[in-house]
């Protein structure tokens, strides 16, 4: 067997011996009506069912000019808003984004979001997966979302 033959008979037993990697999860997606033009917010649970660290470290949507990763937080009586490069999302854990904490920004909607509406995303994590997530267009956070 030439070395060719032998170092990709390898790479298979390599590439197949490791656990496969488990993709972040998104639930209870939802968003707010906002209209056209303006900056729509978006809110979900995260979760990693995976045994190695990972990170929401971008997001994209046909429909927002960007799409920013936002946390709010309030200090001495001040609510203040900070834009984040990453999200960090440890091994078997889970993060909320909620109104008044973490939450996504769609800048620059390019319809108006209405009631009923999905609002299509996919989410960048530090792994290298793209997890798409649609956000459901509504008043209030579905019943399945949890608050903290």
């Amino acid at each position: 067997m030439d070395l060719l033959k032998i170092g990709l008979a390898a790479g298979v037993v390599l590439g197949t011996a490791g656990p496969a990697v488990a993709a972040p999860q998104v639930s209870a997606a939802w968003s707010r009506p906002a209209a056209a033009g303006t900056t729509g917010a978006g809110f979900m649970t995260l979760a990693n069912p995976g045994k190695a660290a990972d990170a929401l470290v971008a997001v994209e949507s046909p429909a927002a000019r960007a799409v920013e990763i936002h946390r709010s937080t309030m200090s001495g009586g001040v609510s203040s808003m900070q834009r984040l490069n990453r999200v960090d999302l440890p091994p078997g854990g889970r993060v909320q984004f909620v109104p008044g904490g973490h939450h996504l920004m769609f800048m620059g909607l390019k319809t108006a979001l209405k009631t009923g509406d999905r609002l299509p995303a996919t989410l960048v994590f530090a792994s290298g997966a793209r997890v798409k997530a649609d956000f459901e267009v509504r008043v209030s956070p579905p019943a399945t979302a949890h608050h903290h």
